[in-house]
């Protein structure tokens, strides 16, 4: 069975709204866009490089496939990004079963997300891994699919803005590592308590 980790760019107040850039995701109004840019340093290259070395597969909701694929795969200065996203495995969730995916190494997921994330888990030993997403994230939190979760928290308050946790059942954490960056990021990896 595999285990799904959802790794995201969070404020102090929770929200993980357009953490890239000004436009990157606008709806319900949301102006604060770009609240990320400027954190990233060394140790947080670092840390996430460690995360990409483990293998594993990438899950994705359908709009921040697009997003995150769109972005890496024209980025003209070399980075770490944009070979492992292009060729790491891919699955894509979304409600159509006629969505176009338009980048190499990516399967459709067509329907209910905690469905066709749940039948993945089971018939998968590698590890999941879940950037952005929120609103697949929130479903699966509601299926108790998380098993752990990577936050760069940013020393920022927005606000406003979609956050990561919906209302849900309550969960308790374990902090297994934390990494302070330079710039005043706490990268906190937290697994999920699961009863015996």
């Amino acid at each position: 069975m595999g285990r799904i980790s959802v790794t995201e760019s969070i404020t102090l107040d929770g929200v993980m709204q357009g953490p890239g850039r000004p436009d990157e995701d606008m709806r319900g109004g949301f102006t604060r866009g770009g609240w990320g840019e400027g954190y990233q340093d060394q140790v947080s290259l670092q840390f996430m490089s460690e995360g990409m070395a483990g293998g594993g597969v990438m899950l994705f909701g359908r709009r921040t496939y697009e997003d995150v694929l769109g972005h890496w795969t024209s980025a003209t200065e070399p980075n770490p990004f944009t070979d492992y996203l292009t060729q790491v495995q891919k699955y894509v969730v979304s409600r159509s079963a006629t969505a176009g995916l338009a980048y190499p190494q990516s399967v459709l997921l067509a329907g209910d997300a905690r469905g066709t994330v749940r039948r993945l888990k089971d018939d998968t030993d590698a590890d999941i891994t879940i950037l952005g997403s929120g609103e697949l994230v929130r479903a699966l939190q509601e299926a108790d699919l998380v098993d752990e979760y990577i936050l760069q928290i940013h020393p920022i308050v927005l606000g406003s803005g979609s956050t990561l946790f919906g209302a849900s059942d309550r969960r308790n954490l374990t902090l297994v590592r934390s990494v302070t960056t330079t710039t005043g990021v706490i990268i906190a990896h937290y697994a999920v308590d699961r009863p015996s």
